[in-house]
């Protein structure tokens, strides 16, 4: 049978600088709290506009 699965010990790894993983995740965390500050702070200040 056929998978996508590599055998144990020979698994292909994406990136292989730690330096660039660590990049992608800094920007991974970035992005997400800019959306979610995106979301956040025009719902904050609408809030506060009506109280």
């Amino acid at each position: 049978m056929m998978t996508n699965e590599a055998e144990p010990g020979t698994q292909r790894c994406w990136v292989k600088k730690p330096w660039l993983r660590r990049l992608g995740a800094g920007a991974f965390f970035f992005f997400l709290i800019k959306g979610l500050l995106w979301l956040i702070v025009p719902a904050v200040l609408a809030w506060t506009a009506t109280r």
